[in-house]
């Protein structure tokens, strides 16, 4: 059974490309790429983190995955714009998706370092 962050990073992934060719469709060419890299490293990291060699390398990998988490929050809330995603069908999943994400990063990183 797959933990349910792997799962809710590929989904989130999979939303912040539809994002991304919307706003490069709209010539937000800039933009775009910012929220595609943070928004899809995310899962990258989680993914990583999964085939850890140590529970340093564990949590080393889940806290990049925390702070492009946190950098793609950034990128969401100043998008939050007429002019860019507010209209965006996938903007309100990925608004209020990025903050449980953000959760459950935070508690398996705060339960990997009690059990480091």
């Amino acid at each position: 059974m797959k933990a349910v962050i792997v799962e809710k990073t590929l989904l989130f992934a999979e939303k912040i490309l539809n994002v991304y060719f919307f706003l490069r469709e709209h010539k937000h060419y800039r933009l775009a790429e910012q929220i595609v890299g943070s928004g899809t490293s995310i899962g990258a990291n989680v993914i990583e983190a999964q085939a850890a060699q140590s529970k340093k390398d564990f949590i080393s990998k889940m806290s990049i995955a925390s702070k492009e988490a946190r950098e793609t929050e950034f990128w969401l809330k100043l998008f939050n714009r007429k002019d860019l995603l507010m209209d965006h069908p996938d903007y309100k999943y990925l608004s209020s998706e990025i903050v449980e994400i953000i959760k459950i990063l935070n508690a398996i990183l705060v339960t990997s370092k009690r059990r480091e």
